[in-house]
């Protein structure tokens, strides 16, 4: 049975079907074909895998997201990293990223902060002198910091999965994501220093700047709303979801007034779709990981890599290496309902923090995010400035690395994570 439920989702997943057919087919034909358990089973425990309050965070989450950046929210908070640190030398690369944090910190997906930041920072980057290749590659790259900078959807999913805290993964998101961003940082000053581009913007230091800074103020609001009400204990992250989602809509609408009420249609039916696709990945991979359990294939795995070592450092080691191979294949959500009841108990075992456990595997699937051949940001990214994949690859390249050093870190310094949560 096991063999044919992998055997059969490989080659669906080489055949080029979507990650959530794959994993409902193969549950399917392991069924049919490896047991005498009548398929209604399935369709149960795809239900059960979606009946849960904490994932109604996703759909409000995914609308607020949307409603930002139709409603001029996210042109404001570029506005405002622009005056911040707009005239620094790499500045308006490291606005692309500055302003990505922000927006992390109220859509809580990496592709959307990817369309919505870039949509606005990728021309004028190409107008101030960097390459166009280079300013796709910074959007992409800022991207990641979606969903490991609270709120973020991946952790909604994670907590559920494996019943840890939302709001204390939420907490433990924030240092990790700063990191990220300033590694970033660095390689935007090297590229701009090393290429001679000089800043033209003077915002900071004239009342435009200041105007500017001011009429930010209404999207800078958004996060310390949601965050500051979930951590004040006026609500649950769930019900913060549908709080940002009604002040984006009155921001939109009545004060910077960018969004009509014709916009909704679109809007609503664009966060349909990407909440539902969230959603059946969840489901069928439910269905999925179901029948691992069943077969007790992640005891198995467990036993296996606790056989080759039980020193904690090496099998974080081999933790991040199976993840960021993940990443390139699979989307966050399914990787993370995929692979955190395999790999969560072996490292509880060796006395790794489940929060922590969380973050580390929420950063590592953010580096998937810009790899190939699944990498969504970098997708978004060439979509937004009209290049090809191929040509993106090169830019990325120094912002994996870097990536890669901020991910080290989170790994094997724990307080990074945890620092937060012990204050």
């Amino acid at each position: 049975m096991t063999l044919l439920l992998f055997c059969s989702f490989f080659f669906a997943l080489i055949i080029g079907v979507p990650i959530a057919v794959c994993l409902g087919f193969s549950a399917v034909v392991a069924l049919m074909c490896g047991s005498n358990i009548p398929l209604i089973i399935g369709t149960q425990t795809m239900f059960k895998g979606v009946d849960s309050f904490p994932l109604m965070a996703i759909p409000f989450f995914v609308l607020a997201g949307n409603i930002m950046s139709t409603g001029g929210i996210s042109k404001r908070l570029v506005d405002f990293a622009m005056t911040c640190i707009g005239k620094v030398t790499g500045g308006l690369a490291m606005v692309s990223i500055f302003a990505s944090m922000i927006f992390a910190a109220i859509s809580g997906s990496s592709p959307a902060t990817t369309a919505a930041i870039g949509s606005v920072m990728v021309p004028s980057m190409k107008k101030q002198g960097y390459g166009e290749t280079f300013a796709a590659a910074t959007v992409a790259a800022a991207g990641t910091v979606g969903q490991v900078i609270p709120p973020s959807v991946p952790m909604v999913i994670y907590g559920v999965l494996a019943n840890a805290s939302i709001s204390q993964m939420f907490l433990a998101g924030f240092m990790p994501g700063i990191l990220m961003g300033l590694v970033m940082m660095v390689i935007a000053y090297l590229y701009a220093k090393r290429n001679g581009i000089k800043q033209v913007w003077e915002g900071s230091t004239n009342d435009s700047g200041i105007k500017k800074m001011l009429n930010s103020l209404w999207a800078i609001m958004m996060p310390v709303i949601i965050l500051g009400g979930i951590y004040s204990g006026m609500f649950t992250p769930t019900e913060a979801a549908s709080v940002a989602v009604f002040y984006g809509l009155f921001v939109g609408l009545f004060i910077y007034r960018e969004m009509e009420f014709t916009d909704l249609p679109k809007i609503l039916l664009d966060s349909a779709c990407g909440t539902a696709v969230i959603m059946f990945i969840m489901a069928t991979a439910n269905y999925f990981g179901w029948i691992l359990t069943s077969q007790r294939i992640p005891q198995a795995i467990a036993q296996v890599l606790l056989s080759i070592t039980h020193n904690k450092y090496l099998l974080l080691l081999l933790f991040n290496l199976i993840l960021l191979v993940a990443g390139c294949f699979l989307n966050p959500s399914a990787a993370i309902v995929l692979l955190t009841p395999i790999l969560l108990p072996v490292l509880t075992n060796v006395g790794v923090n489940a929060i922590h456990i969380g973050i580390i595997m929420i950063v590592n699937l953010a580096v998937g995010q810009i790899t190939p051949p699944v990498g969504a940001c970098l997708y978004v990214a060439c979509n937004l400035s009209g290049i090809k994949l191929e040509a993106i690859l090169k830019g990325i390249i120094p912002y994996i690395l870097a990536l890669l050093v901020a991910l080290f870190l989170i790994t094997y310094v724990e307080g990074i994570s945890l620092l937060l949560l012990r204050i």
